[in-house]
């Protein structure tokens, strides 16, 4: 193991994670030199050999009966022999929160498919972080908290009857569909534009920001907007060695998966599912964690499938605890607001994260990245590779520093930019967001709107953005507004618009083997008093490229060559 640990500093090319059997570890082969992205090994948890099914302690598999106390009586019977695994065998079981322990393997064979019960009374209200905040939530359908060496594993499946909790919007139904909905009871808003579960969750809506419900409210004051208080379905708060492999987990209240402040984190070969309309519902939230793997994992979700966070805004940066040593490999996203994503609640800070090898088909963002004024953060030392995408609604690579809490399609179809210029630019302080030394290679997109969004603040642009080895076919080509160091070796841009490239207020920038094919005379467009130091070499065709440069930009600083 020493030996590996210093071949991990020296070889180049990232490869497939592997797993050790025999001891129960997980490490990256190796990883790149030149990005400086050194991971650790990552420890899977060692699960004592004991056995308990939950049949044993008097669960029905009718769908009918609940559950929770046999459950919960097979997790103490294996936990007070020292861990071990507890089995969920073929069948349809009905339950309430499932609260695992430490040195538990909570294991569904082939064939169960586990039901959480709509009824919100069996889910207590606790105190918990959601959207970056804290806050307090219902308890998860799935709760771990301050546990070592815990796993769900299996062939199985967990639904966390998502639709008894969540809000849905008239417009991403058919009028059938909002008829049933609406008959089925809860309450819509004045507009007729949402449907509620009931009035307590509407009154909880009307006292949140982002979901997160007024800060000065206490336990007591919470019970009356509970329904407004859906929870993840999976919470895993602090656990150290943590596993999920294997398992289906879908219809979830709100976010599905959210493992936060946890260390050495293995996630594989899971399906992970929510309705293309669910609010929230994010597929998997990955928050203030060290050291982790994901991949061999397909999501099919509501809203971002594979999220990077570390909290929000004051709270996150109090908390101050980045997510760091990522690895996300061989993960496929069927549909989601964002393949990949990291922001907008990065307070903490996100630095050293490898994704390569993932599949993108429709998602309304392929890589997303995402902040505001207020969050803080450092989000540095992030390397893409291998990235395939197709069908992209909007960018396929997009960096907004001016996210306002839409997605990106809610965003166009409102009219166009979230971005709002300030009639000064504020001063750098310990709220502002910063995005640096960010490397994306070897990514091909067959359809798109924009194919890149480079979108900075003034007051703290964009830093090191290096692109290399990209095609992309796109209705519009690449927007650079406030960056400060790009560099592009290698882009193929197939457009339906003229405008090839528009850079304005970026400066630094150096871009090499340009093919553009567009159905019109091409043209690059040079902007802003800021912008200088851009030089773009070898552009094919070179004879049909026309250069715009504006007034206030000084020439002398642009080479095109």
């Amino acid at each position: 193991m020493r030996k590996l640990g210093k071949l991990l500093a020296i070889l180049a090319i990232i490869t497939l994670s592997c797993h050790n059997k025999e001891n129960n570890i997980a490490y990256i082969k190796v990883i790149d030199k030149d990005q400086g992205i050194k991971m650790p090994l990552i420890a899977e948890p060692v699960i004592p050999d004991n056995t308990v099914n939950i049949t044993d302690f008097g669960a029905v598999s009718d769908g009918q009966t609940l559950n929770t106390n046999a459950i919960s009586d097979a997790i103490d019977a294996v936990s007070k022999k020292g861990g071990g695994k507890v089995v969920i065998p073929r069948g349809l079981w009905l339950t309430g929160p499932i609260i695992l322990k430490s040195n538990i393997n909570l294991y569904t064979e082939e064939g169960a498919l586990v039901i959480f019960s709509s009824d919100k009374n069996l889910y207590p209200i606790i105190e918990t972080i959601f959207e970056g905040n804290n806050t307090a939530r219902c308890t998860s359908p799935i709760y771990g908290k301050d546990l070592e060496n815990i796993a769900i594993t299996g062939n199985g499946i967990f639904d966390g009857t998502g639709e008894a909790w969540r809000p849905v919007k008239k417009e991403k139904m058919t009028e059938s569909q909002w008829k049933a909905l609406i008959e089925s009871g809860g309450v819509t808003s004045n507009d007729g534009k949402i449907w509620y579960p009931s009035q307590s969750y509407l009154d909880g809506q009307n006292m949140s920001s982002m979901n997160v419900p007024d800060q000065t409210l206490n336990l007591k004051d919470f019970e009356k907007i509970k329904d407004f208080l859906r929870p993840v379905m999976v919470s895993l708060v602090s656990c150290k060695k943590v596993l999920l492999d294997g398992p289906v987990f879908q219809n979830s209240p709100a976010w599905c998966l959210h493992p936060l402040m946890c260390e050495d984190l293995t996630i594989r070969n899971v399906t992970v599912r929510n309705p293309w309309f669910s609010q929230n519902g994010d597929g998997l939230d990955i928050e203030s964690c060290r050291n982790a793997i994901v991949y061999n994992s397909s999501f099919d979700v509501g809203d971002d499938a594979i999220c990077i966070k570390s909290g929000k805004d004051a709270d996150g940066r109090k908390r101050g605890k980045p997510t760091e040593n990522l690895v996300i490999k061989n993960c496929i996203v069927y549909h989601g607001h964002g393949g990949v994503t990291i922001g907008s609640e990065m307070s903490g800070g996100v630095k050293n994260v490898y994704v390569s090898g993932c599949t993108f088909l429709g998602t309304d963002v392929g890589l997303r990245f995402k902040s505001n004024r207020g969050r803080g953060g450092v989000v540095e030392n992030i390397f893409f590779t291998d990235i395939n995408m197709i069908d992209i609604p909007t960018q396929a690579i997009s960096f907004n520093l001016y996210y306002g809490g839409l997605s990106v399609s809610e965003m166009l179809a409102q009219g166009g930019n979230e971005k709002s210029e300030a009639a000064k630019v504020p001063p750098v302080t310990e709220e502002t967001p910063m995005f640096r030394n960010i490397t994306i290679k070897n990514l091909n997109c067959r359809g798109a709107s924009q194919a890149v969004l480079l979108q900075g603040l003034p007051e703290l642009n964009l830093e090191d953005i290096k692109l290399e080895n990209i095609v992309i076919q796109s209705d519009n080509g690449f927007a650079c507004i406030d960056v400060n160091g790009v560099t592009v070796k290698g882009m193929k841009l197939i457009l339906k618009d003229s405008a090839s490239m528009q850079f304005l207020n970026s400066q630094n920038v150096n871009i090499e083997k340009l093919d553009i094919q567009a159905n019109h005379n091409p043209y690059i467009i040079i902007k802003g008093e800021k912008s200088k130091n851009i030089t773009i070499r070898s552009i094919n065709p070179g004879d049909k490229i026309k250069i715009v440069i504006g007034e206030e930009t000084d020439k002398k600083t642009i080479n095109i060559l």
